[in-house]
């Protein structure tokens, strides 16, 4: 591994430095220039490019951990530095061609630029050298994997007006640190770049069953942010049970996370499901100072996906759980219409009431975790289906248009209900009339399966109406809260 100039001091409050003084000058974009034959490169042939495992970022031994790097082209067009961080002191590490097989590429290492440059790394743990537990790659996206070992859904850095004018900030540069020998603890630094902010980023990885990242952020805005989104979370719902708008397909449902779950900073546990919507679908929800949010992936039985190549039912949850209070704002959901699994097209963060503007300083401090199950869950019995349909009653004729709605909830006492007469769905909608409502016993989840219609009125543009749900025993709640929005279908 070759290094580049002479060691210069490095911490976080250097870099934090670095951010705050790059946020005085104006922006610079990115100016790699790919050579024509890496330009060219389709997806098969990009793919074909191994990285060298004897390269790899501490090969020789001596720690657990083991860092490889991406080569540039397809996606991912900028370079980005990479240094070595040992003894508090930072080396650049240069790029050499001889780190990459380049197999059925079409491309020769003799041929290739020597200072091309890095796309992104992917992290090695001493369990298994041949399997990430981690890869940043791509603007500021990174994923993880916990026992699973099965990617999914992503993270970012930062997210700016997703969903409308997006700006996609990119780290620029990561800084890893030599790990001692016995270190289960993995420090990435980075320093984030756009047109809107500069930013020092601190990542703590503990690769485990459920992969924990500990995370530092001190962003340094430009100018003021309309909608800054902070430990945004990406994923993909192309179709489920209660969106069967794409379900073209072979396979019953196609999704990496299947719901929005939140603990509020009042206590209250919420979930919702996500949708394919047929246009781009925002949602706020007000919070002071949140315990938690994350999208989940809740359904893990192989027979609802029969997918035996992308094994939906393994892909990994993500949760959020800030550090100190974050105060007022909103946990913001943006969905847009995809009708191609490999397209991501749900997007959820955390955005603070008041703007970050010019000159300031925002810190923020959270924890990620990755893997099958989340790290907290409700006490009380949680949603595990939604389904919508007609509504009305089997065998009578229907006088005007209703929509049944089927929540089944499982888990917490809900077992324990000894007079299923006493339980009742409690249902609130925005607007329009629930009928006839219903809670039973479903012994198929040893749960309940709360049941409603909902009758809107004639309209030839109806607007979408929020609904909120759950079960109580006595006026006692027994559930989480399921919250939805249904978008009745416009009439022809």
């Amino acid at each position: 591994m070759k290094l580049l100039g002479s060691p210069q001091p490095f911490d976080y409050a250097w870099l934090k430095g670095q951010a705050r003084a790059l946020a005085q000058r104006p922006f610079q974009p990115a100016t790699t220039k790919l050579p024509a034959a890496v330009a060219a490169l389709d997806y098969d042939r990009h793919q074909a490019i191994r990285y060298r495992a004897d390269h790899a970022l501490w090969a020789e031994g001596g720690t657990r951990f083991r860092v490889k790097f991406f080569h540039l082209g397809m996606y991912s067009e900028q370079a980005v530095r990479m240094h070595e961080v040992a003894a508090g002191q930072a080396q650049q590490i240069a790029y050499d061609p001889a780190m990459f097989d380049y197999g059925t590429s079409g491309l020769r290492a003799e041929v290739m630029p020597k200072d091309l440059g890095f796309a992104g790394f992917r992290l090695n743990y001493h369990t298994d050298w041949q399997h990430d537990v981690a890869a940043f790659l791509g603007a500021s996206y990174f994923r993880a994997v916990g026992a699973e070992r099965q990617y999914g859904l992503s993270a970012r850095g930062l997210a700016i007006n997703s969903g409308g004018d997006e700006e996609f900030p990119r780290f620029t540069d990561f800084w890893f640190v030599k790990p001692a020998t016995d270190a289960a603890v993995f420090t990435v630094y980075a320093l984030l770049d756009s047109p809107s902010v500069a930013g020092a980023y601190r990542f703590d990885i503990h690769p485990a069953e459920r992969l924990v990242m500990d995370v530092d952020a001190a962003l340094y805005p430009r100018r003021e942010i309309e909608r800054i989104g902070i430990a945004p979370l990406t994923s993909m719902y192309q179709h489920g049970e209660n969106d069967r708008r794409m379900a073209n397909d072979w396979r019953p449902e196609i999704h990496d996370s299947d719901g929005l779950a939140m603990h509020s900073g009042a206590g209250e546990w919420l979930w919702r499901p996500l949708v394919n919507p047929a246009a781009v679908r925002f949602s706020a929800f007000a919070d002071d100072s949140p315990r938690g949010f994350g999208l989940l992936q809740r359904d893990r039985d192989f027979d609802h996906y029969q997918d035996d190549g992308a094994f939906y039912e393994r892909r990994p949850s993500l949760w959020v759980e800030p550090k100190g209070g974050w105060g007022k704002g909103t946990v913001q959901l943006v969905e847009l219409p995809t009708d191609d699994e490999t397209n991501d097209n749900i997007v959820a963060f955390w955005t603070p009431e008041t703007k970050p503007r010019a000159g300031e300083e925002r810190l923020f401090a959270y924890r990620l975790t990755w893997g099958a199950q989340p790290p907290v869950r409700s006490p009380a019995a949680r949603v595990v289906a939604t389904r919508s349909g007609i509504g009305g009653v089997v065998g009578q004729q229907r006088r005007y248009v209703s929509w049944r709605f089927a929540v089944d909830f499982a888990g917490g006492d809900l077992a324990l209900a000894g007079d299923e007469s006493k339980m009742a769905a409690i249902v609130t909608p925005s607007r329009g009339k629930v009928e006839l409502v219903s809670a039973r016993p479903l012994q198929a989840i040893n749960g309940y399966r709360a049941m409603f219609d909902l009758r809107l009125p004639d309209e030839t543009m109806p607007a979408p109406v929020e609904l909120r749900l759950y079960l109580a025993y006595q006026r006692q709640p027994m559930t989480e809260t399921w919250v939805y929005q249904f978008t009745p279908p416009i009439k022809p």
